[in-house]
C-alpha cells in the first residue's frame, strides 16, 4: 500500500459515517483498492429499516448498470478469442429485428449510439408496476424501429444492451447469465457477484429504500427483483470490493489474465461525449470516463428501485473506489469523487510525521464537528458536513506537543492565531483551543448541549 494511502483508508471511513447521519440514509458501503488489493472495505447503517440488521461489507447490493461493463467485458472476451468483432452488424448474430437496428454493429451498442429506445414504451418495471422483460418481449420491441439513426449522438438504452445479451448467447450458444458467471465473474475471482437475482443461498443482500419526502419517512423497496431479458443491462449484484477488484482488471497496466492488452485499451477510451451535463463526460464501450481533479477515471454507476451505486479506476494511480447506497436520494458519484479529492490531499501532503499523532481526533461544538487530520508536518483541520472536507482547508504548523498556529486560512477564518491542545490528568487530549473557541469531545459537547437547551 502507498504511503500515503495507510492515513486517507484510516480516516475516509469517519467521514462516511458523519455523511450518513447528516443524510439521514439508512447506511452506506464503501470500499477502495490499489492495485487491485482492497485495502478498505467499510460499511455503516443498517440493511434494511424494518429490521434493522446492521449493514455489513459483504452484503450484496444491485449495482444495476454496472452490468454494462461486465457485459462490455464479456463482449471483449469473446472478441479476444477470434468469436466476434466490434465492427459486426446486430443483425448478424439475432434474427427479426428492426432492419435499422439489425445494421447497428456491436461497437455502437456498447457505445449507446445505436438510437435504440431506451427502456421501451412501457417502463413500468423502473417503478416496481411490471416485472423486467423476458427474452420474448425484448425481442418483441426490437422488431420496432429506433428513435433515431445511429451514430447521432450518446443516447443511453438499456434495450440496446439487452440486445448484447442476446448476442453474447448467440455466439456462445449458451444463456448469457451461466456464460457470463463463468468467464468473466469466475475468471476474475469476484465471489461476492452474481449477474441476476436471485442470490446464492446465505448470500446477503441490502434491501432498497424510498427518500422520505414522499411519506415523510423512508419505506423498504425490496431489491430482489429478477431482470429477466435485461440482465446484461442491469441486473447484476455486488458489493464495493468485487466491484473495485473488477474495474482494477480493465486497466491497461493490470496483469490479469481477464482480456487482452488491446481490449482493455478499448475500455479505458473515451468515445462520445455525453450531452446534457454541466461536466464534461464521455461514455466509451460500456463505460463512463471523466476527470476530477488532476485524476483521470473511467468506470460507471447503477441505479435500482431503492438503490443506488458509482465505481471508478484512476489508471494512473491504480486506485479503485466504489460506493453503494441503498436509498433513492443518495448520491454515490458525488461521494466518490469526493473520496477522490480527499485521496488527492492525502497524496500531496504525504504521511504525518509521527510526532504530530497527538493532534489527530474529532472535537465538536454547537457547530459541528472538526476533524483533526495530521499530514506531512502539519495538521489539517478538516469539516466532515462537507463533501469534501479539506476543501479550502484551515492548516496548523505545530511548535510543540499541545501548541500550533493557524498558517492556512480563508479570509473569514483565524489566519495567524493560536491553537492549544488540553489534556487530562492521564495526558489524553480532551479539548482543543482553537483560535479562542473551546472545542470538547462528543458526549462532553453533548452534554453541554443537554444541560444548556435541554436537548
Amino acid at each position: 500500500m502507498t504511503d500515503w494511502l495507510a492515513p486517507a483508508v484510516a480516516y475516509i471511513p469517519q467521514w462516511l459515517d458523519y455523511q450518513v447521519a447528516q443524510l439521514g440514509l439508512p447506511g452506506a458501503s464503501l470500499a477502495i483498492a490499489q492495485n487491485g488489493a482492497v485495502a478498505l472495505a467499510h460499511a455503516v447503517g443498517v440493511a434494511d429499516l424494518n429490521t434493522g440488521a446492521p449493514l455489513t461489507p459483504a452484503h450484496r447490493f444491485r449495482v444495476a448498470s454496472h452490468s454494462k461493463t461486465f457485459t462490455a467485458a464479456g463482449i471483449l472476451r469473446l472478441v479476444d478469442a477470434g468469436r466476434l468483432r466490434l465492427d459486426d452488424r446486430a443483425g448478424t448474430h439475432v434474427a427479426g429485428l428492426h432492419p435499422e437496428i439489425a445494421r447497428a454493429t456491436v461497437s455502437q451498442l456498447l457505445s449507446h449510439t445505436g438510437g435504440i429506445i431506451r427502456d421501451g414504451e412501457d417502463a413500468g418495471q423502473w417503478l416496481n408496476r411490471r416485472p423486467f422483460l423476458d427474452e420474448a418481449e425484448l425481442r418483441a420491441a426490437l422488431v420496432a424501429p429506433p428513435t433515431l439513426p445511429p451514430n447521432t449522438r450518446m443516447k443511453y438504452t438499456n434495450h440496446g444492451f439487452g440486445l448484447l445479451g442476446l448476442i453474447i448467447a448467440a455466439v456462445t450458444g449458451e444463456r448469457y447469465n451461466s456464460w457470463i458467471a463463468r468467464e468473466i465473474v469466475a475468471t476474475a475471482g469476484l465471489a461476492e457477484t452474481c449477474p441476476d437475482a436471485p442470490l446464492p443461498v446465505g448470500a446477503p443482500l441490502a434491501s432498497g429504500h424510498a427518500a422520505p419526502a414522499m411519506l415523510g419517512r423512508r419505506f423498504v423497496v425490496p431489491a430482489d427483483t429478477c431482470t429477466n431479458g435485461l440482465a446484461s443491462a442491469t441486473g447484476f449484484v455486488s458489493t464495493p470490493s468485487d466491484l473495485t477488484r473488477f474495474f482494477s482488471q480493465l486497466t491497461t497496466t493490470s496483469s490479469s489474465a481477464l482480456l487482452s492488452l488491446e481490449s482493455r485499451r478499448e475500455l479505458a477510451r473515451p468515445l462520445w461525449r455525453i450531452p446534457g451535463l454541466t461536466a464534461t463526460r464521455h461514455y466509451g464501450l460500456g463505460t463512463a470516463h471523466g476527470e476530477t481533479g488532476p485524476w483521470t477515471w473511467f468506470g460507471h454507476g447503477g441505479g435500482f428501485p431503492g438503490v443506488r451505486s458509482f465505481t471508478v479506476v484512476v489508471p494512473d494511480q491504480a486506485i479503485a473506489v466504489s460506493v453503494c447506497l441503498h436509498a433513492t436520494d443518495g448520491e454515490p458519484q458525488a461521494m466518490v469523487e469526493n473520496i477522490l479529492r480527499m485521496l488527492q490531499t492525502f497524496a500531496e501532503r504525504g504521511p504525518a510525521d509521527p510526532a504530530l499523532s497527538g493532534w489527530a481526533g474529532r472535537f465538536w461544538s454547537l457547530w459541528g464537528a472538526s476533524d483533526f487530520v495530521p499530514m506531512g508536518r502539519e495538521v489539517v483541520v478538516a469539516q466532515p458536513s462537507q463533501g469534501n472536507p479539506f476543501a479550502d482547508p484551515t492548516v496548523l504548523a505545530p511548535s510543540g506537543p499541545d501548541t500550533a498556529t493557524i498558517i492556512e486560512a480563508n479570509g473569514y477564518g483565524s489566519y495567524g492565531q493560536s491553537v492549544r491542545l488540553i489534556r487530562d490528568t492521564s495526558g489524553s487530549v480532551t479539548e482543543v483551543l482553537f483560535a479562542g473557541s473551546l472545542l470538547k469531545q462528543r458526549e462532553a459537547a453533548a452534554e453541554e448541549a443537554r444541560a444548556r437547551y435541554g436537548a
